[in-house]
């Protein structure tokens, strides 16, 4: 018999204040702009200065949310590291071609190179703990994170490794916002996050985030949820999107009626949105629902910050009313639906349950 996995603990850095675990969203940084960063916390306090002004922002990120995962799931080392990102430290390779360019190819430092690679974050938090198992890192677009969870749930469930530390991160860098401002992928003007959806316009608030997790076999006292199964679609039409989440939801022995809570991964764009309608509208219109771009922005692996919300959710049994997203009430969150996608691609399900 397969083993059963379990959330035991959660990390996040994001554009609202949740680096502390012990408040929900209580606190809303509202947001009025075509970009979102972070809110950082006080580096000082998990980095040492000197490695600090080394590292890049998507690594710092990444080092406090994973601390925080661990400490919460009372480990100083996991058995394996599964980070997903869709840019890596695309803020060093930005600095890294800068700095050929200007210095026409001589004295360059090793630094930035060594530093933009994708799977730097998983490296520098390995090196950090000590952690000489299994490191991994997904880049697949939007569905990095999934592709991560798929993973940790395959070793977890086959007893190759207790303890997984897993986690998606990008970053925001003015090259990478340039560009896509040129291909309409940012919106044109700026929006105030709280009225995101009512915006109702092309391209989405571009942001970054970092969100860690420990993924175990075995249930302890932080235990969050439990982690049923994810789905990953390269590409779905709208017309097979009802009966994609449906049959996803019959392989797990569910029917519709047993999601208690839904999260869509509305991101603002008037052109894609229109998946998230489909199921908000008929599939899943009894069902409570909930989205969280509006406070953490989008970029590829904006999912993770969702899964964290379900947890919190879970764990907290209760659902902020800054998320809730229509007026169908949430008693008791037993099972959750996360759906995301990014402009008709990477699509993705994952099912949730309280213990």
């Amino acid at each position: 018999m397969k083993k059963r996995v379990y959330i035991n603990s959660v990390g996040s850095v994001s554009a609202q204040k949740t680096f502390e675990n012990d408040a929900f969203l209580t606190e809303i940084t509202t947001h009025n702009d075509t970009t979102m960063s972070v809110i950082n916390p006080n580096y000082k306090d998990y980095i040492p200065p000197a490695a600090a002004r080394r590292m890049a922002k998507g690594i710092k990120m990444s080092t406090v949310s994973s601390k925080t995962a661990l400490e919460e799931a009372g480990l100083d080392n996991v058995d394996a590291i599964i980070v997903g990102t869709g840019l890596g430290c695309i803020g060093d390779s930005e600095k890294f071609i800068s700095a050929i360019i200007d210095n026409k190819e001589q004295f360059l430092t090793p630094t930035r190179f060594i530093q933009s690679s994708h799977n730097t974050v998983s490296g520098q938090i390995a090196l950090g703990i000590g952690c000489k198992g299994y490191n991994y890192t997904y880049v697949n677009g939007a569905t990095s994170f999934e592709s991560c969870l798929i993973d940790a749930m395959i070793q977890l469930q086959l007893e190759e490794a207790q303890n997984v530390l897993v986690g998606g991160v990008d970053e925001l860098v003015a090259h990478h916002v340039d560009t896509h401002r040129l291909i309409d992928h940012i919106k044109k003007t700026p929006v105030e996050s709280t009225q995101l959806l009512a915006s109702k316009t092309e391209g989405c608030v571009m942001a970054e985030g970092a969100q860690f997790f420990v993924l175990s076999n075995e249930k302890q006292a932080s235990t969050y949820g439990e982690l049923l199964a994810v789905g990953t679609y390269n590409s779905l039409e709208k017309a097979q999107l009802t009966g994609t989440v449906s049959k996803f939801l019959a392989e797990n022995q569910l029917s519709v009626d047993a999601i208690d809570l839904v999260i869509l991964g509305y991101n603002g764009d008037v052109t894609f949105d229109s998946y998230y309608d489909l199921l908000a509208n008929e599939l899943f219109s009894n069902t409570a629902q909930a989205y969280s771009k509006h406070l953490s922005g989008e970029y590829d692996t904006a999912s993770s910050f969702a899964f964290w919300l379900a947890s919190k959710v879970m764990r907290t049994n209760s659902l902020p009313e800054v998320v809730h997203l229509n007026k169908v009430a949430v008693p008791t969150p037993k099972t959750i639906l996360l759906y995301n996608q990014y402009r008709g691609e990477y699509h993705s399900l994952v099912l949730l349950r309280q213990c």
